[in-house]
């Protein structure tokens, strides 16, 4: 938690205000540096120790850690926060100012021999789950920044050149992979962006349509950040108030069946079940599982984004808040929510041979491409060729498609014609 500099003291997130005065105090610390949180329990943290502090007699001094630009920079001309990406992503180009990459210092110098820093055992914390959900994480990650830096340079070779063609398709390594590594700070945005105009020059002068939408994906996470910081309650409450009035409920069996993966829908559970046994999901996926449990559970979006916050590896307030009020038609710049995802073409459209399916459903496994997002229409001869059978060894629909998407724009009519 505590890092010696100098002087100075290195704090990590976490150190109450008084532990951290005593540790500056034995060290004979003139200030306490830390990179900025943005959600409104980091902001209420840093404010109280900054002030603890200040009357110690301590200074403190924060940056922009986790962002690209302060958020002063990127606001209207009238002064007030943008709401619609586009615009937003405009004046970014023209305040962004590129630096090259940080270089880090590879050792820091160890604290005073005098000094009785003792801690505890790892395991002493209790950090881990009780659900043993960790136990399959090392399968699927390496952390660390040589790690994130590792991923950056293998996909600025081997992802970009073809990013907005394969990004939408789960089957394929077509994403970075780099939002943990971005949540945990082991990578810089602004490392990332660097990165690509080191080759490419200014990002306003680029171009090429796979650089410029991995940049807008960078972005949107910038944009999140933004809308957290200027609308502090968004991760609890709809950006449209509107959707307040919107008829939500909260059926147990159905939420239960969508964390599992047991909802019907091949394309839905293959991404519950990556997010279960991984803690990541594939992005499109993401908004597919979203659309599902919104709109045709019509479960409260705030309910789909505590779900995720406990099992991303790569949650954090402002990406996961954002993600879910866009998917529910009532954030900034929302999708419409007549923009309801049919699970069965969307998997059909972005997992054309099943793989992705496949993989996650191994039930499904021996289902022709033609039936494993649809195996409910399959011929009982292909069922049994593949050792499927419907209700046993994978469930059946638990809502019909068309039935949920007309009950989702019968509420939606309801929630606009209700008086406030």
């Amino acid at each position: 938690r505590l890092v010696s500099r100098g002087s100075d003291l290195l704090i990590m997130r976490g150190t109450t205000e008084s532990q951290l005065f005593n540790v500056a105090k034995l060290i004979n610390a003139t200030d306490v540096l830390f990179n900025r949180g943005y959600s409104p329990s980091d902001i209420l943290m840093e404010e109280k120790v900054s002030a603890y502090l200040t009357k110690k007699g301590i200074h403190t001094i924060s940056w922009q850690g986790n962002v690209l630009c302060d958020s002063d920079l990127l606001l209207k001309k009238d002064g007030t926060p943008y709401q619609v990406f586009t615009p937003f992503w405009k004046n970014f180009l023209k305040v962004y100012r590129s630096e090259s990459t940080f270089r880090q210092k590879r050792k820091l110098p160890p604290f005073p021999k005098q000094m009785d820093l003792r801690g505890c055992d790892l395991n002493d914390l209790q950090l881990l789950p009780p659900l043993k959900w960790h136990e399959a994480f090392h399968q699927y990650w390496k952390v660390g920044e040589k790690e994130a830096g590792r991923k950056l340079r293998r996909f600025l070779s081997q992802g970009l050149p073809t990013y907005d063609t394969h990004r939408n398709f789960p089957g394929m390594s077509g994403t970075s992979l780099l939002s943990p590594h971005l949540h945990f700070g082991e990578i810089h945005p602004r490392n990332i962006l660097a990165s690509i105009e080191a080759t490419c020059g200014p990002l306003s002068d680029v171009r090429n349509t796979d650089i410029i939408q991995f940049c807008k994906e960078i972005l949107w996470r910038e944009f999140s950040y933004h809308l957290l910081i200027h609308f502090p309650k968004i991760h609890l409450d709809p950006l449209k108030e509107i959707f307040k009035r919107y008829p939500w409920k909260k059926n147990r069996k159905w939420y239960s069946a969508w964390c599992r993966g047991q909802t019907g829908y091949p394309i839905v559970d293959a991404g519950m079940r990556q997010l279960w046994r991984s803690g990541w999901m594939h992005n499109r996926v993401r908004m597919i599982t979203a659309s599902f449990l919104v709109k045709h559970l019509g479960i409260p979006w705030q309910e789909g984004a505590k779900w995720f916050w406990d099992t991303l590896v790569d949650a954090d307030l402002a990406n996961n808040t954002q993600g879910w009020q866009w998917t529910a038609g009532c954030g900034a710049d929302a999708a419409p929510f007549f923009r309801i995802f049919n699970p069965i073409s969307q998997g059909e459209k972005f997992d054309p041979q099943g793989k992705y399916v496949a993989f996650w459903c191994q039930e499904l496994s021996k289902l022709p491409p033609k039936w494993i997002h649809r195996p409910w229409e399959a011929p009982a001869a292909v069922l049994d060729n593949a050792g499927i059978h419907l209700g046993v060894d994978y469930p059946l629909p638990i809502v019909d498609h068309q039935e949920a998407r007309k009950r989702a724009l019968w509420n939606y009519e309801v929630m606009k014609h209700q008086k406030s």
